[in-house]
């Protein structure tokens, strides 16, 4: 199995790339992933950890298996394994449930572009960062080519996919492609930990809040604060924003696992 995914009690959906040599993505690991991102959106979890097994986070596209092929099949092919990964990144935008990823050690490719999907990145010190795609004569997926220039600017996301150049943990940070740095062994641990905080929160307005920062790049100031009055309206009224009220007002923890089922 390429991919696995679990949930627990927290809401938590824990989908794991577990298919080794740097899980390098091949047509059955993209499936896995749209197959796990269907589940957590059938499963409506609360919030998404996405992590590597082994020594890389991921590679990006299996090289191996798309030199295999010959051209007439290669496009194809291709086309196949894009559309299942770019199905699944298309599923966990559209969540209300935020995405965590923890990567650690080699990270290129469709591997970026799993990694600026998430919402919260935690590296490990020993990540590194490369586009990879224009060393090889391919152009981006896996959505880089639109993340990208909006977490960096479109110069230095031209740089980075033109260049090809390694990106250490600590430059990572500094330009936006990831949220926090942590030491290699505490890597699961701060992921595992956002995760769960996240879980607990209100995931209603997560959903709200991930989709109006999501378009504020192609909305004008207008139509930006008519979207911000009428969503706040409406997150006012819902179950989690009675029950976040509520819970100010009366100096208690808000319960907002148990609103968003009322």
């Amino acid at each position: 199995m390429r991919v696995t995914v679990g949930i627990d009690d927290d809401g938590v959906a824990h989908v794991e790339m577990c298919r080794g040599s740097g899980n390098a993505i091949d047509l059955a690991m993209a499936r896995g992933l749209l197959a796990a991102a269907r589940k957590c959106e059938a499963d409506r979890v609360r919030a998404v950890l996405l992590t590597g097994r082994g020594n890389s986070f991921c590679v990006g596209g299996d090289l191996r298996e798309f030199g295999a092929l010959p051209g007439e099949v290669l496009a194809g092919h291709l086309t196949e394994v894009t559309d299942a990964l770019h199905g699944a990144l298309r599923i966990f935008a559209g969540l209300d449930a935020p995405l965590v990823a923890a990567v650690q050690g080699a990270v290129a490719g469709a591997g970026l572009g799993l990694t600026i999907a998430a919402d919260l990145g935690f590296a490990a010190t020993d990540a590194g960062f490369t586009a990879a795609y224009t060393a090889i004569g391919y152009s981006p997926d896996a959505g880089v080519s639109w993340l990208l220039p909006r977490l960096v600017g479109p110069k230095r996301a031209l740089d980075l996919l033109l260049t090809n150049r390694r990106v250490p943990a600590g430059e990572a940070l500094e330009i936006g492609l990831v949220s926090r740095v942590v030491a290699a062994e505490r890597l699961r641990e701060e992921a595992a930990d956002a995760a769960r905080s996240l879980a607990r929160g209100a995931t209603g307005a997560y959903g709200v809040t991930r989709r109006l920062v999501a378009g504020a790049f192609s909305a004008g100031l207008d139509e930006q604060l008519d979207a911000e009055a009428r969503r706040l309206a409406a997150a006012a009224v819902s179950g989690e924003g009675q029950e976040g009220l509520s819970a100010f007002l009366g100096r208690r923890r808000p319960d907002f696992a148990r609103a968003a089922t009322r």
